[in-house]
């Protein structure tokens, strides 16, 4: 196979891997990204202007020095947690809180020394409900807000009643908006997950259904013609039979009979061979024509991206191979789909001179193709299609290793054309 094949961790890291962390924080989501730049950014800029004033009105103190490198501190701190938190996720389930325990730390000290400092707390309020969970997130923002009240207290000028008052306005009210807002994401996200599952029970259900009604109709058409065909020509060669010695004529006439019901049988037999061979290899189509459309309606049906990529200069196949080949290709495409978890697909046929070769490969999670060898959990599409091939005299080959996608690969031998 000469597709490239994607990592499959960086195709889960695409499709994340749930929640984590406080609340509403999804691991690798754009727009959590955005979100903490702007509350960094936010962070920063209180953090200079606190900076700024308090060099103004302090310059001269002996904690000067202290505040600055405690401001520097906390000017690299709160990014890099950020960054880390975005960047660099733990493993799903758990969670990263000394990042945010060390700024949280750094701000108190700094408040404790410069009350100046004490408005940067909006910023950490966010931060707060983002890395814990509501339990320990909302303690933490009333002991934030109560040490701004106790930072506006000590500023000189006498206690404003305003500034008392306003911190926990302010604290409850993002922190109502933010527990609002996350409420309604993981509503949402319950939503959806229960659409993508009743959208797959319903499909599932669909070819269940349509996977009786064609066994039926089936069922109908053979009972109909050949089954009932059958039976004449049995009647019909034993009454030959039985007057074979007696009256030869009409013992032949049986005969005759039955070689003519034996013909419309097998009319109706080849009916049925052309009936259910792929309709995309019908009117004269050749296989990588094929092959191609089925690429591009899998990638819009499913939303998968399948590329078909055609190697070497084609030469005609006989009917049985062709329809193997498609059939492999629509088969792995559905484990593909319903079991990889795969971002792409690509779909390449080969002609090698002495053989063709068709690979199906995914950048999904793989799995193990010993187990999957002796029934562990992927059902019977393998052995189908090595059986397909084995009567051709072909070969089919899986290469896979859980979490580095799958290559399916079916070759033809030339010579049974």
């Amino acid at each position: 196979m000469q597709q490239p094949r994607p990592s499959a961790g960086r195709a889960a890291d695409r499709s994340g891997a749930g929640r984590r962390g406080g609340l509403g924080h999804d691991a690798g989501d754009p727009d959590a990204g955005r979100l903490a730049l702007l509350l960094d950014s936010a962070f920063l800029l209180l953090l200079a202007a606190s900076l700024n004033r308090y060099l103004t009105h302090h310059s001269g103190s002996a904690q000067a020095p202290w505040v600055i490198g405690l401001s520097a501190a906390l000017a690299v701190a709160q990014p890099a947690g950020s960054w880390l938190d975005h960047h660099r996720p733990p493993a799903p389930g758990r969670r990263r809180r000394w990042p945010s325990a060390l700024v949280m730390a750094l701000w108190v000290v700094l408040v404790l020394l410069a009350p100046s400092f004490a408005w940067c707390a909006v910023p950490l309020i966010y931060t707060a409900l983002r890395a814990l969970p509501a339990k320990a997130a909302i303690p933490l923002v009333g002991a934030l807000t109560l040490l701004v009240v106790i930072a506006e207290i000590r500023l000189p000028g006498g206690v404003d009643a305003t500034l008392v008052l306003l911190p926990p306005a302010v604290a409850a009210l993002a922190t109502g908006v933010f527990l609002f807002m996350a409420r309604q994401a993981d509503r949402q996200r319950a939503l959806i997950a229960d659409l993508v599952r009743t959208r797959r029970e319903l499909a599932a259900t669909e070819r269940r259904e349509g996977t009786l009604a064609e066994r039926e109709r089936l069922a109908m058409e053979i009972h109909d013609t050949l089954a009932q065909g059958l039976s004449s020509q049995q009647m019909l060669l034993q009454a030959a039979e039985r007057t074979w010695d007696t009256h030869p004529a009409t013992a032949r006439t049986h005969v005759r009979t039955a070689a003519e019901v034996a013909a419309r049988n097998l009319a109706e037999a080849r009916r049925f061979v052309h009936d259910l061979a792929p309709v995309e290899l019908s009117d004269g189509r050749t296989l990588d024509r094929a092959l191609r459309a089925l690429a591009e309606r899998e990638s819009a049906e499913s939303g998968l991206p399948v590329r078909f990529h055609l190697d070497g200069t084609p030469v005609p196949l006989p009917a049985a191979a062709q329809s193997a080949l498609l059939r492999i290709a629509q088969g792995a495409l559905a484990n593909v789909r319903e079991h990889a978890g795969a971002s792409a697909a690509a779909i390449t046929l080969s002609f090698l001179g002495d053989q063709a070769v068709l690979d199906i490969a995914d950048d999904g999670q793989g799995f193990d193709p010993d187990a999957a060898g002796t029934g562990g959990g992927r059902g019977y599409g393998l052995p189908a299609m090595r059986a397909r091939l084995r009567q051709l005299g072909g070969r089919l080959t899986v290469e896979s290793t859980p979490g580095e996608g799958t290559v399916v690969s079916a070759a033809i031998p030339l010579e049974h054309r």
